[in-house]
């Protein structure tokens, strides 16, 4: 089949070179969102997608809108029979998902119906799920509701992170999103309609969200802090200043610290919760570079009685 392929962040690559390695599609081109600043001099960068694409000398699509009427035309002419889609960023308007003759595919993260929307990794690890994974289904205007094609399962190990397992759905779900083109192409898969039980939305993480509220079960900060890695990143608040919550563990041994209050130790910062304390291990202060918690401690010389939050 021609594809255009529709992505913009690295967790995308995968499922690209899955396509441009494929003996049975031709990816004619990408669509990706437009260049955005980056870093302290704010330079325009390309998206991870548009790299890669450049690369591999495929022509790139930037629309501001993807109902903007010249690329609408422009992909009119290249005429694709599917649209495989990977956290492209931007809503998809009925004009546009009528252009491919056999629609546009994603492949979202996470066992549909559960997690529809922006942020399914996160939202699981938050939420504690022992299994999660990715889909593939056919593009509707409703948000991520459309029937599915397929499904890949990953097991939650206890020490992901969103980053950590977002990275191991990515390369999974290339290989569901190559399949999923070689059946739509033979005819041998059949979107599902999705259930309408168990549906479960998983909105934008903001920042707001990822502020630690200490009076929680040490579980559950563990399960923010993980979600919220790398981003939008958990923090919490020293002296007046975000500090940044890179690593905890629960320590269900350690149960004396009030929610907040901070115990330090020789080479041990522990922080106590609304049922046990977490020891954090890593933390990045407002201003500078990730650093090891006891470090943090040594070097702000943590008097008794201070707390978090």
């Amino acid at each position: 089949m021609k594809l255009v392929f529709a992505g913009t962040p690295e967790v995308a690559v995968p499922a690209l070179d899955a396509l441009i390695a494929s003996d049975r599609h031709e990816v004619a081109a990408v669509v990706t969102r437009p260049d955005a600043p980056s870093g302290r001099g704010r330079r325009l960068v390309a998206s991870p997608v548009a790299q890669r694409a450049e690369e591999a000398g495929i022509e790139i699509l930037r629309p501001a809108k993807p109902r903007d009427e010249d690329f609408l035309a422009r992909l009119r002419e290249i005429g694709p029979d599917c649209c495989p889609v990977v956290a492209y960023g931007a809503l998809l308007p009925r004009v546009a998902l009528d252009v491919p003759t056999r629609g546009w595919v994603n492949l979202h993260f996470s066992l549909l119906p559960a997690w529809r929307g922006a942020a399914p990794v996160q939202h699981s690890l938050m939420a504690g799920d022992e299994m999660t994974g990715a889909s593939t289904f056919l593009i509707e205007e409703g948000m991520d509701s459309g029937p599915v094609f397929g499904v890949i399962t990953e097991h939650v190990r206890a020490t992901d992170t969103s980053g950590d397992l977002l990275t191991r759905l990515a390369f999974a779900g290339a290989g569901l999103l190559a399949a999923t083109m070689d059946g739509i192409e033979d005819g041998s898969l059949i979107p599902v309609p999705q259930p309408a039980d168990g549906v479960s939305l998983a909105p934008k993480i903001t920042v707001e969200d990822a502020q630690v509220n200490w009076a929680e079960p040490a579980l559950r900060v563990d399960r923010v802090v993980r979600g919220c890695t790398p981003a939008p990143g958990a923090w919490t608040v020293f002296r007046g200043e975000r500090l940044k919550l890179i690593q905890v563990t629960p320590r269900p041994e350690h149960t004396d610290p009030a929610p907040g209050a901070l115990a330090v130790g020789k080479n041990n910062v522990y922080v106590g919760t609304g049922s046990h304390a977490v020891e954090l291990l890593w933390v990045q202060p407002q201003g500078k570079k990730p650093m090891r918690a006891a470090d943090w401690a040594r070097g702000v010389r943590i008097t008794p009685g201070e707390r978090l939050g």
